[in-house]
């Protein structure tokens, strides 16, 4: 694995019988539990990119839901265009037309079953080119985004205190090895993302009228700043669950409506990459 995709792996259901009102409380669930989620006109599936069980579980989400349209963080819009009722079904041929290999994600095969899951459900991409993400770091995401950053929430800078615990996320996740003065822009590239994929969750409500499903790493489904928080601003009047998979007890404070602890994935010490022995 390159050390780009070790920095980039390191970055980045519910009880009862039939769907529920969106949960009251943030609470842990179980696998079984995705197979009756509250219903949502939107539902961030969070993940570990390179965990298999995490996808395991998106796909059993997803068959579950039968959602209308399905957003991926993996995948640009240009990308999604190439999924058709042809190619869906083969994972070499699918692979093949979105340039999976090039792409620098996890396995196709991980990934594959999620979109035969729903396999009528309309694609859409919420990835961004790497050039864009790279200007968002020095030029701002708004000046990236685009005339509707306000509506995204980007226009606006951060609260001191908000834009310091940021900075420190980004910081812990790349094994406090980066240049102080990279933080700020690395802060930027983020919100950007979530407002890209929340600018697709909103472009598949209109062309679906939804339900959608969200594939995504777990940051983007932190409803604090993630997905959710851009769909606050842009959307309001969509319902929104949050789901995130985490490798941890996210704690007493997860940000999320529902989440699920599965066993790390044995990748080694990506901080190796940076020189650095963890104990």
């Amino acid at each position: 694995m390159t050390v780009a995709a070790r920095l980039w792996l390191v970055g980045s259901l519910w009880l009862g019988v039939g769907l529920l009102a969106l949960p009251a409380a943030a609470r842990e669930i179980t696998p079984d539990d995705l197979a009756q989620l509250p219903a949502a006109d939107v539902t961030v599936l969070g993940e570990v990119h390179d965990n298999p069980l995490h996808h395991a579980h998106q796909a059993y989400a997803v068959a579950a839901m039968r959602p209308r349209a399905l957003v991926f963080e993996m995948l640009t819009p240009d990308q999604a265009a190439r999924v058709t009722p042809q190619n869906r079904g083969d994972m070499a041929a699918l692979g093949a037309a979105l340039g999976w290999a090039d792409s620098g994600w996890p396995d196709f095969s991980l990934y594959h079953p999620i979109f035969t899951a729903a396999p009528s459900a309309q694609v859409f991409g919420g990835d961004l080119p790497r050039q864009a993400v790279r200007d968002a770091m020095t030029q701002g995401a708004a000046a990236v985004f685009g005339p509707d950053a306000a509506r995204y929430g980007l226009a606006a800078p951060l609260a001191a205190a908000d834009q310091a615990a940021r900075e420190a996320e980004q910081d812990e996740a790349h094994c406090n090895a980066l240049p102080a003065d990279l933080l700020a822009g690395m802060v930027q590239a983020q919100r950007l993302r979530d407002a890209a994929l929340a600018r697709a969750v909103v472009l598949a409500m209109a062309e679906t009228g939804g339900p959608v499903a969200v594939i995504t790493g777990t940051g983007h489904a932190r409803r604090d700043q993630g997905v959710p928080a851009a769909l606050a601003l842009a959307a309001p009047n969509l319902s929104v669950l949050s789901i995130g998979q985490t490798e941890a007890d996210p704690g007493p404070d997860a940000p999320f409506d529902l989440w699920l602890v599965t066993p790390p994935v044995d990748r080694g010490d990506p901080c190796a990459a940076f020189g650095i022995q963890r104990s």
